[in-house]
This record gives C-alpha cells, sequence and structure tokens, in this order.
C-alpha cells in the first residue's frame, strides 16, 4: 500500500506552510506557563515540550525525531521562551523524558486514550468511506483495508473531536474528548 519511503513521511514532520505556523505554533500565555522553568527543566527540554506541544494537534501525533521539526517551527518557538534554537539537538536523550513529555502534553491539552466506541466510530466511517469509492478498498482477505488497518492499531487510532476522525498512526495515539 505505501512504500517505506512514504511511511517514513508520514512519520515524519512535513514542511509547513506560514498559515499552520501561525495557527499550531502560537504559544498561549498558559502554554508558556506550562512549559515553565519553575517546573525543574532545563532549555532543552522546555523547547522540545514546546515542540510536542504545538506537534500533537498539527499533525495527530508526534514523530520520535522531535528534533526535525520545521527549523521554522523551532525559531518560532525558541524566540517566544527566549531560548536558543540549538538547545533542541540535546532534547530528549532519554525517550523515557520524551514519553513523559508527550503524556504531560496530552493531559494539558485535554487528550485522551481512544476508548472501544470511538474505534468501532472510525471503523464504520472509514468503512463508509471506502464503500463510496468503489470496491469497498478490500485487500486480499476481502476484509475492509481501512478496517483492516484500524485493527492493527487498535492502540494507535486517534480522533481529534474538533477535527473528525484521524488515523494517527503512532502507537499510543490519544483522542480529545
Amino acid at each position: 500500500m505505501f512504500t517505506d519511503e512514504e511511511i517514513a513521511g508520514l512519520r515524519s514532520f512535513p514542511e509547513i506552510s506560514r498559515e499552520e505556523l501561525i495557527r499550531f505554533f502560537t504559544l498561549t500565555a498558559a502554554d508558556v506557563e506550562f512549559i515553565d522553568p519553575g517546573r525543574g527543566r532545563g532549555p532543552a527540554d522546555r523547547l522540545g515540550l514546546a515542540v510536542q506541544l504545538c506537534a500533537l494537534p498539527w499533525r495527530g501525533f508526534v514523530p520520535a525525531d522531535v528534533a526535525s521539526a520545521p527549523p521554522a517551527a523551532v525559531a518560532r518557538l525558541s524566540e517566544r521562551l527566549r531560548i536558543s534554537v540549538g538547545e533542541l539537538a540535546r532534547y530528549g536523550g532519554r525517550e523515557q523524558t520524551r514519553s513523559t513529555h508527550l503524556q504531560q502534553v496530552a493531559r494539558y491539552l485535554g487528550w485522551r486514550r481512544a476508548g472501544e466506541l470511538e474505534r468501532k466510530e472510525l471503523e464504520e466511517f472509514l468503512l463508509a468511506r471506502a464503500m463510496e469509492h468503489g470496491s469497498g478498498g478490500r485487500g486480499t482477505t476481502g476484509q475492509p483495508l481501512a478496517v483492516r488497518d484500524v485493527r492493527a492499531c487498535q492502540d494507535g487510532c486517534a480522533r481529534p473531536t474538533s477535527v473528525g476522525p484521524n488515523v494517527a498512526g503512532e502507537p499510543g495515539a490519544i483522542t480529545r474528548p
């Protein structure tokens, strides 16, 4: 279905438009307070946390290589936080730091894990879309491909309700209430 290169592209940061930069990478006063160094975070952790805070709503997941975020986005955040852009290269040496920060960001944004009902709704949504496009998107097993893919990523389905159904494709993805 997808080449390895296409999958890698889907799991990484894409180019960012000016509109996306403004919409998703503008920190509010509350966001800055959440990132605040008074919580024991150094500059690298604060900038990495800020990238995750902005990337999750933008992409629906946070790519593992946080430091590969679009340079314009990193520059915008570093200016707002008064942190050197270069600090991001030092972020997340421990995978646990990135995971903990992602959990904190998700809670701060009000996101949560998708439940069984939401996964079922997503499955039905994708099946209906597949049926609209002819064959129903059936694979060699006769099972609709979209349904197969949703079942394959049971813990990786995200559905921000403000946007509508969306498959994040990353393990442990979260949904917005």
